[in-house]
């Protein structure tokens, strides 16, 4: 009797650990990991088609994961809020690709855009993505630019949105509202999505229909907006944009669309929100700071001849201390600023393209530096690091202090605990080596 009873009991556990075993490999990721970050991979010598690699953030590492196909030449990504839906664009066959992340499996076979697209946003946990697309040409209508609504699921757009010239678009944090931006305009047009009609929504032309549609003017040249809450900050990139004024921070209530009083500053093409304070990066205009801040590894004088700037607006007062004022100006790489990003331990990593490269990372003994720059925001220390080529994506984490800099079409390993002044300081791995071009990185586990 005890016999049976004993193998009775062992039968059970094993069995029980049997089914524990194969629960986690049917519930979780195929990868089995815990800290996954997504990579887009464009095209190489070895590589016929672009696809979404799978690394693990933990140890700073490929996995065996097979990647997860997203078109020619994946390259501008976006996840969402709740991390279980990635998408990526592939600017080769102008398709939006997306993936579950819990399940590592895709959705859907992509939805063809018609023309390519800087910004997309899927602000919700559901299937539904965003899409700006500034060529768009509206069938029937004489209308250029649209914001795209996709249904991932069904590899289908189910709305067109004609807003002429439409360049970026941002979500608040439910969905409801859409903010649109256009090339070479001062207006912000706010859509209300969940009111749209289906097919072609023409509730942007004349004459507009407020219940979908609203056309805010009293901007110069806006081209982003931070949204905390029921604000929307919008940067103004004027001057740089082609517009006639100083570039500017300005508030829009979401709930009556009033606009607020501009707050000067250097640049404003991008902005990162930390706690009270509103990082704004721009190229700034002909007149702006020279780079005499910036040193070089080598002999403390950089080659660079004219740079961007980094500006910190204080929200509580809605000043810039940093605004037409040499003596505390940040001065940071040339070009478009489009990223920004910060580390646990606050270190601000700014990322521009089409900046002006300096040196050859093949060649150390001269100065190198490219579009990166990093802003130490407890001692106000900026450095430049020793990287050549346009940053495409950035992403940091929360128990770990490092940041993952997609820059010159590598992925780069930041080790942030260190002097931050030492800029050779990369993990000791330095570098994840993802064969083809490096288009952005996301986490799609909080970390």
């Amino acid at each position: 009797m005890k016999k049976r009873f004993l193998v009775l009991v062992l039968g059970l556990w094993a069995g029980l650990n049997l089914v524990s075993c194969g629960g986690s490999k049917t519930t979780g990721p195929s990868s089995g990991l815990v800290d996954r970050v997504l990579v887009s991979q464009g095209v190489s010598a070895t590589s016929t088609f672009g696809r979404l690699v799978i690394v693990d953030g933990f140890n700073d590492t490929l996995t065996r994961t097979s990647p997860l196909s997203a078109g020619i030449s994946p390259g501008l990504m976006a996840i969402s809020p709740s991390r279980n839906i990635a998408m990526a664009f592939d600017p080769v066959s102008n398709t939006v690709y997306s993936v579950n992340t819990a399940r590592e499996t895709s959705i859907g076979n992509g939805v063809p855009l018609p023309g390519a697209t800087f910004s997309m946003t899927v602000p919700t946990s559901s299937t539904v993505g965003y899409a700006a697309v500034p060529t768009a040409n509206v069938p029937g209508f004489n209308f250029v630019g649209a914001v795209e609504v996709m249904n991932l699921s069904a590899s289908s757009i189910t709305t067109t949105f004609a807003v002429t010239n439409a360049e970026t678009v941002v979500a608040n944090s439910n969905g409801s509202q859409l903010l649109v931006f256009s090339n070479d305009s001062d207006s912000v047009t706010v859509l209300t999505p969940g009111d749209a009609l289906p097919g072609i929504d023409l509730s942007c032309s004349p004459p507009v229909n407020p219940a979908v549609c609203a056309v805010i003017t009293g901007f110069n040249r806006p081209v982003y907006a931070v949204i905390n809450g029921t604000t929307a900050y919008v940067l103004n990139c004027g001057l740089e944009c082609g517009g006639t004024q100083q570039a500017s921070v300005q508030t829009l209530d979401l709930n009556s669309l009033a606009p607020g009083k501009p707050v000067l500053v250097n640049g404003a093409t991008y902005a990162f929100l930390g706690g009270t304070k509103l990082y704004v990066a721009g190229r700034g205009t002909p007149t702006g700071p020279q780079c005499s801040s910036l040193t070089s590894s080598v002999n403390g004088k950089t080659a660079a001849t004219y740079c961007g700037t980094l500006d910190i607006v204080d929200l509580t007062t809605m000043t810039d201390p940093y605004f037409n004022s040499p003596s505390t100006e940040i001065a940071i790489p040339d070009g478009y600023h489009d990223r920004m990003d910060m580390s646990i331990n606050g270190q601000l990593f700014v990322g521009s393209r089409g900046c002006t490269d300096i040196g050859d990372v093949n060649n150390p003994n001269g100065e190198v530096r490219g579009c990166l720059a990093i802003l130490n925001t407890n001692t106000g220390a900026v450095i430049i690091p020793p990287d050549n080529g346009d940053v495409n994506g950035l992403q940091s984490f929360t128990s770990r202090e490092i940041e993952y800099v997609a820059e010159g079409g590598a992925l780069r390993v930041y080790d942030t605990t260190k002097d931050i002044l030492l800029i050779n300081d990369f993990l000791p791995l330095g570098t994840i080596d993802v064969i083809g071009y490096v288009g952005d990185v996301k986490a799609i586990d909080f970390f």
